[in-house]
């Protein structure tokens, strides 16, 4: 009886080892995009395969609100996501472990009001302590006198421009495009720095737990990234496809310089800080190395 029992367990130990509960577990990832140009080496991957060849089983929720993705995040539904450095910043100073994996490439032209006539100040709706904010600063602070009018929800901004109640403000593309479409008109300015204010951001809790699942979506990234510099139509076609966008904004999308994973700068992080501690009148002591994880660059 025991000699019989002794060789169950034998068999039971093989089978543990050689069978695919014994083996390692499939990768998976749950993320967060936005409906923005950063998005499209990402839904590039995914179209291609790229993210199967690399055994990784990937969940991607494309959100148009991000309060609903930051919940989402911050309740672990989801692993990483496409956020704003100004966010990030605000997020990690309230004690929200995340940290920045690769800056993402975004696009974010001026929309001007049919009405505008060429001035020295200009009414220009934005969020207070935001991308847009930061941003309508760098692109036209140099040219106009801005007359600052905080709107938080985007579709609302895009309306005042549209009725003259606003005479600019800065919308992401492909939205911006959509509102081209409807007569408005797109200004497009040169970025005065290496980099957008943009990231894909994972929680702690995937960092340590998912590593080879981020590893792979790094990898697969920056596969889609290189098709996308041999080709930059497949952004736009990308974008049109997966976000159900008309076709007809397809060639008037305003595209940025896509690059392989990267992390932003310390100058570069160091001048979102500044600008968050002028502009909401607070003080931010973060370390540089804290906000990021250099291990998935080399994929």
């Amino acid at each position: 009886m025991k000699a019989k029992f002794v060789f169950l367990l034998l068999i039971s130990l093989i089978f543990i080892l050689v069978s695919p509960a014994g083996a390692e577990q499939p990768l998976e990832l749950k993320i967060g995009i936005m409906p923005a140009v950063d998005s499209a080496p990402i839904l590039l991957a995914a179209e291609k395969g790229y993210f199967t060849a690399e055994g990784l089983k990937i969940k991607i929720d494309i959100y148009n609100n991000a309060v609903n993705r930051q919940t989402a995040l911050q309740s672990d539904e989801l692993d990483g996501a496409m956020t704003d450095l100004i966010a990030f910043v605000n997020n990690v100073n309230n004690g929200f472990p995340v940290k920045i994996t690769t800056s993402t490439d975004g696009s974010f032209p001026i929309l001007v009001s049919k009405e505008f006539q060429e001035k020295d100040q200009v009414k220009v709706g934005m969020m207070e302590v935001s991308v847009s904010n930061f941003l309508s600063e760098q692109f036209l602070a140099d040219k106009y006198k801005l007359n600052k009018v905080f709107i938080s929800a985007i579709p609302a901004r895009l309306e005042m421009v549209k009725s003259g109640q606003l005479e600019m403000a800065v919308i992401p593309e492909p939205l911006a495009s959509t509102a081209q479409l409807a007569g408005l008109e797109k200004r497009v300015y040169a970025n005065k720095y290496d980099y957008m204010p943009e990231a894909m951001i994972f929680t702690k809790t995937a960092l340590e737990k998912k590593d080879k699942a981020i590893a792979a979506f790094h990898r697969a990234y920056n596969h889609a990234v290189k098709d996308i510099q041999q080709d930059d139509s497949l952004a736009s076609k990308i974008l049109v496809e997966k976000l159900g966008l008309p076709a007809k904004i397809e060639p008037l999308i305003a595209l940025p310089e896509y690059h392989l994973a990267r992390v932003p700068s310390q100058a570069y992080l160091t001048k979102i800080i500044n600008w968050i501690e002028k502009t909401d009148n607070s003080k931010i002591e973060l370390n540089y190395e804290d906000l990021i994880e250099r291990k998935y660059l080399e994929q």
